[in-house]
């Protein structure tokens, strides 16, 4: 069962997803927050797998929750999607810094949304690499200047080259293909990669590709 924790300040908008996550048979609604602090406060005492956070909220907004709840050993089981009006909201990449998993549109289709919930609780990031592709280049200039390029932290060199290609938004099989190797390997080198980094899934890989200098805005491929 995943267990989902609801955090907007709208209730219509916690109602609506409630009733769409509530009809599935693997995905449980276990708490509702009105504000950021409820949020974090929530999902200390449920332990959540994923977290549905709105940015913009009262008392704590919504990136300030997710740092929180990214920070709390004990909550690092727990993931964090991103709710947002527009599919290239500012915040949205300052969320990431923080820590989210990756972000869904409010009027995203029902069916979208429960995969999306899917895909995070089952580990992976929540990034479409379309999204990735114009996200990514639009803000991460904004948010921070890019370091000078970066070396590869330890990294082997396919493991860059794959890191690399992740950063400019291509799925796993586009990776794959462009290697001449196969998904699962590739799947299994980002493995490797997040824990060499200690980063927690594919979109912080994304976040410290860009930050690092690695890649740049612009740089898609």
């Amino acid at each position: 069962m995943i267990r989902v924790l609801l955090a907007d300040d709208q209730r219509l908008v916690r109602a609506g997803f409630r009733s769409i996550l509530g009809g599935e048979p693997d995905i449980e609604v276990v708490a509702e927050a009105g504000d950021g602090s409820d949020a974090v406060r929530l999902a200390l005492r449920d332990r959540p797998d994923v977290v549905l956070m709105d940015v913009r909220m009262p008392v704590v907004d919504g990136i300030a929750a997710t740092r929180q709840i990214v920070a709390d050993a004990r909550l690092a089981a727990v993931r964090v999607v991103i709710l947002t009006t527009f599919d290239l909201d500012e915040y949205v990449y300052g969320a990431l810094r923080a820590g989210a998993s990756g972000f869904l549109v409010k009027d995203t289709d029902p069916i979208e949304l429960i995969r999306g919930v899917r895909v995070v609780a089952d580990g992976d990031a929540l990034l479409a690499p379309s999204v990735t592709r114009r996200l990514i280049a639009e803000f991460a200039a904004r948010v921070t200047a890019p370091a000078p390029a970066a070396g590869s932290d330890g990294l082997t060199r396919r493991e860059a080259e794959i890191a690399d290609l992740v950063a400019t938004g291509r799925s796993n099989d586009e990776i794959a293909a462009v290697l001449a190797i196969s998904p699962a390997t590739v799947k299994t080198h980002l493995t490797r990669i997040l824990a060499k980094l200690r980063l927690r899934d594919r979109a912080q890989l994304v976040v410290w590709a860009y930050e690092s200098g690695r890649v740049r805005p612009g740089w898609l491929g």
